[in-house]
């Protein structure tokens, strides 16, 4: 009986106990803060604005959106304009995407109460036609938009380019028409075409700075030599080489003409022999070198190995090259030559020939030269590394195929990470798999 009397007693003392921690954290809370005090603190709604407008500008806008229907101090914070200012239109099918869509009933709120506070702009769709339609329709009603930026996105096929060309450019024109203020413009894969162009100069020649406009069938030579001649702040520059010309060159090399930053040029064939690539004049290179003497000209090829024959047959002031298909040793061998302002080369295939002599003689004439990646070629692990030995440490980045290295009489897979490391003064090993 004692036994039981002490467990009993035991048990009840500890169920006891919790009781008594809670009456005196009750008291304690009571007595230190009062009832009103802690009211006060509890009361979010008196945040001053500009805490309140800081936390909004961290929350996702589905965050954002719940948050201002806590009280309607925060639904006001949720309709300053500082909020609105920039925005991405997620557009997609839910038959073709498992991608979120922006909401249409926001979509319609923004277009009442916002338009006017947008700037930065940007619409990413899918790859249905429908979303494009409905970017397309967006577009339109932003009628009284101070849009500084606007990019055209789409995530998988070109799919601005089922709209019809009437529908596109008469939305874009309304955005071109009013903003007034575009300093940059991401177009590519989109039906714009020359008489779009026009209307974008007339209205903002004097703040256009970016224009992204590769695969744009539409626009002509004349076309897109309308902007350099008269947006003389244009600073980059992204088009098909079809539509690159000595003109153009000439144009953005004009006194008027800020220095250009960045120049990029697709080089694209689907079908081979059915397109004839011109040639651009030596002269017109050396005018826009003289004039920008620090402009990056990024030129990516998706050709045939016989498509090369109209390009660095002369000395071309190129500083980054990409291959995408298979590019032909006599070909490496004229950027070797004709290439010096080189700073990057990638290659991703060129077929069963050792690169040897090409890869020296690149970098013996490229002194720029500090980064290199080569995919499905051949090249000898002696000849690797007497290329690495002689570019030295301005090598910044080598991304090197493991199968593309040979193992010869001097040299095999196991030795050669150690020798390129030495001459690299960093540890390198070859890549399993590619990194660009």
């Amino acid at each position: 009986m004692k036994r039981i009397r002490r467990t009993v007693k035991t048990e009840n003392s500890v169920l006891q106990a919790p009781q008594r921690s809670k009456k005196q954290k009750t008291f304690f809370y009571g007595s230190a803060f009062g009832k009103s005090h802690l009211q006060t603190l509890m009361d979010w709604g008196t945040l001053p604005l500009h805490v309140i407008l800081h936390i909004f500008q961290f929350l996702p806008l589905v965050d954002r959106a719940r948050a201002s229907s806590v009280c309607r101090r925060w639904n006001e914070v949720f309709h300053i304009p500082d909020l609105w200012r920039k925005f991405e239109f997620e557009l997609n099918q839910p038959a073709t995407s498992y991608l979120k869509s922006t909401h249409p009933d926001l979509i319609q709120q923004i277009i009442k109460r916002h338009a006017d506070d947008l700037q930065y702009v940007s619409f990413k769709v899918d790859s249905s036609t429908e979303s494009a339609e409905a970017a397309c329709d967006i577009l339109s009603q932003l009628v009284n938009c101070s849009i500084k930026t606007l990019g055209l996105i789409s995530t998988a096929k070109p799919s601005f380019m089922n709209v019809s060309k009437a529908h596109f450019a008469s939305a874009l024109t309304v955005v071109f028409v009013n903003s007034k203020s575009l300093s940059s413009i991401k177009i590519d894969d989109t039906p714009v075409d020359d008489p779009s162009l026009k209307v974008l100069v007339a209205n903002n020649s004097d703040t256009l700075k970016l224009l992204k406009m590769s695969s744009c069938p539409h626009v002509s030579p004349a076309g897109i030599l309308c902007v350099a001649d008269q947006c003389h702040g244009l600073r980059e520059l992204a088009l098909n080489y079809y539509i690159l010309s000595d003109e153009l060159l000439l144009a953005l090399s004009s006194e008027k003409h800020v220095n250009l930053e960045h120049l990029r040029i697709d080089v694209v064939s689907e079908n081979p022999g059915q397109i004839e690539f011109h040639t651009i004049k030596k002269q017109s290179w050396d005018a826009l070198v003289k004039h920008s003497p620090k402009v990056n000209i990024v030129m990516y090829f998706f050709l045939y190995e016989e498509e090369f024959d109209a390009f660095f047959r002369e000395e071309t002031p190129v500083t980054h090259l990409y291959f995408g298909r298979a590019v032909s040793k006599a070909m490496l061998g004229r950027i070797g030559m004709n290439c010096p302002r080189l700073i990057e080369l990638v290659v991703c295939a060129n077929g069963l020939q050792p690169l040897d002599d090409e890869l020296i003689c690149i970098a013996e004439r490229c002194k720029n030269l500090t980064a290199m990646g080569l995919g499905e070629c051949e090249v000898t692990c002696r000849g690797f590394i007497e290329f690495v030995k002689m570019c030295g440490g301005r090598l910044t980045q080598l991304s090197i195929m493991e199968e593309v290295l040979i193992p010869d009489n001097d040299y095999n897979l196991d030795q050669i990470h150690s020798e390129v490391s030495k001459h690299l003064g960093r540890m390198w090993f070859p890549d399993m798999m590619p990194t660009w």
